[in-house]
Formats: C-alpha cells, sequence, structure tokens
C-alpha cells in the first residue's frame, strides 16, 4: 500500500474513479469492472460518498474491500456536510485501522430528503483539519477547472481558496472537462498564486450524449459546441457515440500529458472498456 502524495513524487499516476453500487448485480458488475482494470496496474482507485453519507457504509465496504482484498491502493471519498465531527472522526478511525491511508475531502452536498441536518463541519478545509488530526492521511481536494458550481463566476475568489485548499493538503483532483484549456488555465493560475501542488485532471468519455450533459451541467462543466455537434451527428448510432467519444478523451488525455499533467483519472462510471481503449490508444497499457 502507498500514498498517493509520495506516488506523485515518484512521478505519473494514473488512477479510476467507481461509486459505490446499490444491488447485489450492480456489485457484481462492479468486480468485473476491477478485475478487468486491475492488469492496468493503476497507481491507486477512489470510491465516491454520497451526498449527506447516503452511501457511507458501503463505501467505506468497497474501499476497504479494494485495498485488503486486490492489493490496489485505495482512496476513501468522504464529504462533511450533514454530518458531526464525531461521526466523521469515527469514520476516519475505522479507515486507519483498516490501512486505508488516503482520503479525498470534500464538502459535498447536503441531502435532498431533510430538512435539518447537522453543520458542524461545512467546508473542505474544516474536514481536511479533522482528518489530519486523526491520521496520517495523504489527503487529496477537489478542483474545478471551469470555477466551483458556488462560485457565482467570480474567479479570483475561487482560484484563492482553491490555492488555500491544495496548499493545505497534497494534491487535488479535478471534476471532468473537455477542452485542455480549462486545465490548463487554472493551473497557470493557481501558479500564479505561488501553489504548485499537482492537480490530476479527470478524464470522462462521452459515451451516451444525455448522460454526459446531465453530468456536466451538475459538475458545472461546459459541454463545448463542437463536441455536441461531433456527438449529434451520430446520435442515432450508439456505437458512433461511444467511438467519437472514445476519440475525443483520448485527443485531450495526450494533450494534457503532453503540457506535463501529473497523471489522469477516469471517471469509469464502474464500467472498464472505455478506460481500457483510452489506455490502450495513449499506449499506457503494459
Amino acid at each position: 500500500m502507498s500514498k498517493i502524495r509520495d506516488e506523485l513524487a515518484e512521478g505519473r499516476t494514473f488512477s479510476f474513479e467507481f461509486f459505490p453500487p446499490k444491488t447485489d448485480e450492480a456489485a457484481r458488475a462492479l468486480e468485473k469492472t476491477i478485475s478487468e482494470l486491475q492488469p492496468l496496474g493503476p497507481s491507486f482507485v477512489s470510491v465516491t460518498y454520497g451526498a449527506g453519507g447516503s452511501t457511507r457504509d458501503r463505501t467505506r465496504d468497497i474501499v476497504i474491500h479494494i485495498q485488503r482484498d486486490t492489493g490496489i491502493t485505495a482512496m476513501a471519498h468522504l464529504t462533511c456536510i450533514a454530518h458531526t465531527r464525531d461521526q466523521l472522526a469515527s469514520l476516519l478511525e475505522e479507515y486507519r485501522d483498516a490501512g486505508i491511508e488516503n482520503i479525498l475531502a470534500l464538502a459535498g452536498d447536503p441531502p435532498t430528503d431533510l430538512d435539518e441536518y447537522p453543520h458542524e463541519l461545512e467546508y473542505a478545509l474544516d474536514l481536511v483539519e479533522l482528518v489530519k488530526s486523526v491520521g496520517d492521511f495523504s489527503i487529496g481536494v477537489a478542483a474545478h477547472p471551469e470555477l466551483h458550481p458556488r462560485s457565482n463566476g467570480d474567479r479570483a475568489h475561487d482560484r484563492h481558496h482553491l490555492a488555500a485548499k491544495l496548499n493545505a493538503t497534497d494534491f487535488g483532483i479535478t471534476q471532468f472537462f473537455f477542452e485542455a484549456q480549462h486545465y490548463l488555465r487554472m493551473v497557470d493560475e493557481l501558479a500564479a498564486l505561488g501553489c504548485d501542488k499537482p492537480v490530476l485532471p479527470g478524464i470522462m468519455p462521452v459515451t451516451n450524449a444525455k448522460q454526459i450533459q446531465r453530468f456536466a451541467a451538475m459538475a458545472g462543466a461546459e459541454f463545448p459546441a463542437w463536441l455536441a455537434e461531433r456527438i449529434y451527428a451520430v446520435a442515432d448510432e450508439p456505437d458512433e457515440v461511444r467511438k467519437v467519444g472514445i476519440a475525443v478523451a483520448t485527443e485531450l488525455s495526450q494533450e494534457l500529458l503532453d503540457h506535463g499533467a501529473p497523471g489522469l483519472h477516469f471517471y469509469t462510471l464502474n464500467r472498464s472498456p472505455a478506460t481500457r481503449e483510452i489506455y490502450a490508444n495513449l499506449g499506457l497499457s503494459s
């Protein structure tokens, strides 16, 4: 097992993100995906955490299972909104005692089904302080190349806040985006603020046009007109949509690597084929 900060200090990392399955069938599908991606030798994998802790137990169980039973370094996502300090500390202690060494610290979204919930910690930086008090974790935070959805378009404030988060932690992982310019501009803006912590670009290939537009809206990412045009030109042919999505993701990944990105973080949606194809296109497969 290893800390992600050490992996990044040694060179580029290539990693995958999963989400907790809700059914037994989905759990079996995730196991299959993990087994198909394991031969690619990921630097680490991460497991998301639902709004308000809605996937708390499932996230914990999958993270511990991956690290214990597959030997792949696993990182747990953790959000602080709608949790008490004691709840978060207890979960962090479970991770520490299970040998989990990597945490992605997030503010998170409030639960949609509750009017009242704990407000003891509101921001990712609050959670970072708590994580540090529980154990020697390698800590990452989220980054939004096209600005955080709650930034109200205030670029200067957004970048200062992001720089503060990164300077308090080890690395960042971005929400997905479709044009390298957004990532490269963010990195330049952080450097101008004296922040040089590694930020891993998040890559999500378009394999379903309706789904990706919905996700993009949630993440605050622009769905560029040129990409929409390419997708809609073949919208009635799912296989062609997929081919376009993988080609575009490959081009984006190569451009990012050519400009010095410290690695790539793939949003797999719990499926392996697209990620495996991009890997092969980039010459990363062993």
